[in-house]
């Protein structure tokens, strides 16, 4: 705290919403004095900046809050610090890098939701092969066209093989393919689609306003992490461990369960607790994204969107 105190400044980048992402760091400034510089993308542009930026020899960021696909281009190019937060002895091991160069931060599960006045609960898949039975064929099942995490998971889970037949089974059905999670879940509870595979929190978030949706976990549920991770040649590298261990604390993490997020710590439960309790999965490992691009190729052919 006191090396943190004399460096005296942070720069944060973070692809979080920029009104939740300030309102950690005023805490934080607030519990510090700490002087922190926020800046706030989306994950491509954010880590096209960092790249940039050292590219030209300029380190500027100390501390950044992304996706799971910048972690292996960071990596590679040298520009992540090691550090084993005290924090992480709260947070299942699977979420927490053996080298300490990414922390899950906050996550995401995939799940299946339904219209509740379309579908029946006991009529509800259960299970990932109930969800290839023809009577879901033809435009009832929702599914965004850049589902790639939840195609990668999947594939860790099951192997290559079994993850591609899987697919292409059920881009047979004939799902109807569109962009994001909120716009998608809204279209559900419009009654578009009898059946919806999205994240949790976008669809718990409608569940939870007494809209017509409901969702449940098919195991294992692929979960997306959202690391944390210090740059190797941080200028405040003393006050980036301390806001890592900040938002990795109890406080950081309850402030993400009132964002309606879903925190990684063992002793804050989520809003609900059924958003990350009393189901499997496996996640998304963001050091598994070296065949992203493979990937990503692979899911546009098998969903003809390319």
């Amino acid at each position: 705290v006191e090396a943190a105190k004399k460096e005296g400044e942070l720069v944060y980048y973070t692809t979080m919403t920029l009104d939740q992402s300030k309102a950690v760091v005023d805490r934080f400034e607030k519990k510090y004095g700490i002087k922190t510089t926020l800046f706030r993308t989306g994950g491509g542009p954010l880590l096209n900046k960092i790249l940039t930026e050292a590219r030209g020899g300029r380190f500027d960021w100390d501390i950044v809050v992304g996706r799971g696909e910048m972690v292996i281009p960071l990596m590679q190019r040298k520009l992540l610090a090691s550090y084993h937060s005290p924090e992480s002895k709260m947070i299942d091991e699977q979420l927490v890098d053996k080298e300490g160069y990414w922390t899950a931060y906050y996550v995401n599960s995939y799940v299946l939701g339904w219209h509740t006045k379309l579908v029946k609960r006991e009529d509800v898949p259960k299970t990932y092969d109930a969800l290839l039975n023809p009577k879901w064929k033809g435009g009832l099942i929702s599914l965004d066209t850049e589902a790639y995490g939840l195609f990668e998971g999947l594939k860790g889970a099951w192997g290559k093989d079994k993850a591609l037949a899987y697919f292409k089974k059920l881009a047979a059905q004939e799902p109807v393919l569109n962009r994001g999670n909120t716009e998608r879940v809204q279209l559900a509870v419009a009654g578009e689609y009898s059946l919806i595979v999205a994240y949790n929190q976008t669809i718990q978030r409608m569940t939870s306003r007494g809209a017509p949706i409901d969702w449940l976990p098919l195991e294992p549920a692929v979960t997306q992490v959202n690391p944390v991770m210090i740059g190797a040649k941080a200028p405040h590298p003393n006050a980036a461990r301390l806001f890592n261990d900040f938002i990795l604390s109890k406080e950081g993490q309850e402030m993400l369960r009132g964002m309606q997020r879903i925190p990684v710590r063992k002793d804050v439960e989520p809003d609900p607790p059924r958003l990350f309790r009393g189901f499997k999965y496996v996640i998304e490992n963001p050091e598994d994204y070296e065949d992203f691009n493979a990937s990503v190729k692979q899911y546009l052919e098998i969903f003809k969107l390319r």
